[in-house]
Order: C-alpha cells, then structure tokens, then sequence
C-alpha cells in the first residue's frame, strides 16, 4: 500500500494528514510514554487529557487532566476536554473504547512500536501531524545513535539468556515477540522461549525456564517489585544466578524514553559484565 506525501498511515495503516489549524490542536493521549513524547515535541500546551499513568515530564503533566486509566477510561470525560485527536496504543488501550471514542472524535491515531526502530516511525508521524518535524528529527537522531551505541555493547559481549519478570500472583514473563524483549536483545540479553501463546505469559514457580535463565530480571512495573523479592526467589526457587530489579520505564515505555532506556541498558550491561569478570578473577 502506498500513500502521498501529505499523509503517513499510522501503526494500523490509517492514514493521518498534517493537522491544518495548529492553534485549534487539542491533544488527548491515553498511552503513558508518548504523553512525555509530546512533551519532547513541544507539544505539551497542546495536551488537554491524559490518563492517571501518564505521570512524565514531572512536574509539567500535572496540569492536564486526568481522565481514567489507559484501561479504565472515563469517555464521558474524554469527550468533554474536545480533543481533535486522541492518541491509543493496540497494547493498552481497550479496542471498545477506541471504537467508542471513533464515532466522536475526529482523529484517532494508533501506535504498536514492536522493536526499539519502530520509535523513528513514530517520531515522525507525530512530527508529521502536528507540524514538529524539526524536534521529530532530532529525536530520531538521538534514537539512532542510542542503537547504534546498545547494539556496539551487545556485539562486543557474549550473549545471556534472561527471564524477565513483570508479575507475581501469578508469576509472569514477556515472549520472544514483545517489545521489551527486543529492547533487552539490543545488548546481548536474550529472552527465553516461553511454551505459551500469550505475549504475557504465566510461568509456574516450579518451571524450567527459572534455573535455564542466566539472568532473572524482576522489573520495577507493572508490578512494584522489590528486595524482597529477590530472597524469595533465593529462598523457595533456589536460583543461583545474577537477580536484580530492573526500571521497567526504561525497558518497555517506548517514545522519547527509548532513548534514555537504551543508554541505560548499554551502561547496565557493560556494568554488570565488568562485575562478572571482577567476581571471576577474584
């Protein structure tokens, strides 16, 4: 499919022109990375909604309204803010409040980042709509050598395998397919097949695929993990391996935080390898 130069299609292939009246532009985003996107753009003022998730850049966003969760969204509300757009995600947000929410508004633009490249698209498409083409560009600028940099790390160290938790009660993991997966495979963390067809899968306690990791990541959302944790992991699994929490924005919020996150986990994994080598030769 191909489409003109005055539209770009978005992550389900609807096609989204420049917004023509930017002094009219009100923005409403239920999708908690690209709110502090928006921020980066220099569309912040234009950002009349947000839900209770979108918490970044702190202390700005808390001048815009709240109206539910990414799951839990208060329509009525929504409405009353008179977005010209609204901003979804295929993961987070409900597809029946999207539809709702298509019959009223004019423009619904949804994402889907699948892998941390995936980012300069979206860069675009918002630099596209909104007329920030110049911010666009140098956050794609910035994404590129934040890759470039992860991938040097992930090249220059051997692989490890790595389980990745993001909840308990029960426990459960991250596919191969996702987009955390793909940010962690960026250093040279590999996520373990999961036998399951859910890209969030429960994995029981007493599973394999805890001892066959060699690296437990225990993620900081959704679910608030903590030290505590860690000794449990210790004490009912008896896991040997390297444990540790891990910021779970920087790994799964995709946007403007991408940037940061890869840089993070480039000096994370560069750090915990240097400690491996140090642990070894004493």
């Amino acid at each position: 499919m191909s489409y003109s130069l005055d539209v770009i299609p978005d992550a389900i292939g609807r096609p989204h022109a420049r917004f023509a009246n930017p002094a009219r532009l009100r923005i409403a985003c239920l999708v908690p990375s690209i709110t502090e996107t928006l921020f980066a753009l220099g569309l912040g003022q234009q950002v009349v909604a947000r839900t209770g998730f979108c918490i970044h850049p702190e202390p700005a966003v808390r001048d815009v309204p709240k109206v539910g969760g990414t799951k839990d969204v208060n329509i009525a509300r929504l409405i009353a803010t008179e977005p010209t757009h609204v901003i979804v995600n295929v993961d987070e947000n409900r597809k029946a409040d999207v539809d709702h929410l298509r019959k009223v508004i004019p423009n619904i633009i949804v994402t889907h980042p699948m892998v941390p490249d995936d980012n300069a698209s979206l860069f675009r498409l918002l630099g596209h709509i909104f007329s920030a083409d110049e911010a666009a560009n140098r956050l794609t600028h910035e994404l590129t050598t934040a890759l470039a940099a992860a991938r040097a790390v992930g090249a220059q160290l051997p692989p490890q395998t790595a389980l990745y938790a993001i909840w308990k009660n029960p426990w459960m993991t991250i596919s191969r397919d996702t987009y955390v997966s793909a940010m962690l495979e960026t250093v040279g963390w590999k996520t373990l097949p999961v036998q399951a067809e859910k890209r969030y899968p429960e994995v029981a306690a007493d599973d394999n695929i805890w001892r066959s990791a060699e690296r437990v990541f225990l993620s900081s959302e959704p679910y608030s993990f903590g030290d505590e944790h860690i000794e449990e992991l210790r004490s009912t699994m008896q896991l040997t391996q390297p444990i540790e929490l891990i910021d779970g924005e920087y790994v799964s919020w995709y946007g403007v935080r991408a940037i940061a996150g890869l840089n993070y986990l480039a000096d994370l994994r560069r750090s915990r390898h240097q400690l491996s080598a140090t642990t070894a030769v004493t």
